[in-house]
């Protein structure tokens, strides 16, 4: 899950020549960044601490935010899968909130004419779109639930240990099985380090963000925070 190199240097160059870039996850947005030192520009983030996120010059970025009027319960991952079943780029789709019984989608606005007539189900669930004002969602904030770990050390099979619940050898193979992303890549190391705000999902269990120690047990051990994604 490696940047496409060919997304990373248009958006630069988009940048360069003051038009905006399509959205951008937090490993791309850092790697355009590294590339445009110098360079002056804004980042337009759709919502406080949203995800994805857009760099830009002037004029702001045009976005739709849709919301999803839906009978059934959806997950992220069913409104994810059906909207890029459509063949749309993820570059062109913003993140995806599923704040208890409401759901709601950014993209780019060339598309939504497009989402609009193509978008009329959600696994077999049928859904109807509205569009509403962008600055709807403005001050969301997404939801955690908090927990505290006692582990031996920071490294990231061992953490992943203690959340899932299992030994070290199934960690291990969930890894080799390219289940765990971190930080908008495939986690290829099981030694890797875990740092203060580093995101990592597991498949099948969910997404978390590491917050780091917040104290020592009395045999040294680390007790340490994460924080898991609702």
């Amino acid at each position: 899950m490696k940047a496409d190199i060919y997304k990373i240097e248009n958006s630069v160059e988009k940048v360069l020549n003051y038009k905006n870039t399509l959205f951008l996850d937090g490993n791309e947005f850092l790697l355009v960044k590294s590339k445009l030192k110098g360079v002056f520009y804004k980042v337009y983030y759709p919502y406080v601490d949203s995800e994805k996120v857009i760099i830009y010059r002037d004029a702001l970025p045009d976005v739709t935010l849709f919301k999803i009027h839906s009978y059934s319960l959806l997950r992220h991952q069913d409104i994810l899968g059906s909207i890029l079943s459509l063949n749309v780029s993820p570059s062109y789709l913003g993140d995806i909130i599923v704040d208890s019984l409401n759901y709601y989608f950014y993209i780019m606005s060339d598309l939504k004419n497009f989402i609009k007539d193509n978008l009329i189900s959600i696994g077999s669930s049928k859904i109807v779109l509205e569009e509403i004002s962008i600055d709807y969602m403005k001050d969301y904030k997404r939801k955690y639930l908090e927990n505290e770990i006692i582990v031996s050390s920071l490294r990231i099979d061992n953490i992943l240990s203690k959340i899932i619940g299992t030994n070290r050898n199934n960690v291990l193979e969930i890894i080799k099985n390219k289940e765990v992303i971190l930080n908008y890549n495939i986690l290829n190391k099981s030694s890797y380090i875990l740092k203060e705000n580093d995101i990592f999902s597991i498949r099948r269990v969910g997404k978390f963000k590491f917050v780091g120690v917040v104290n020592h047990t009395k045999k040294d051990n680390l007790i340490v925070k994460y924080l898991k994604y609702l």
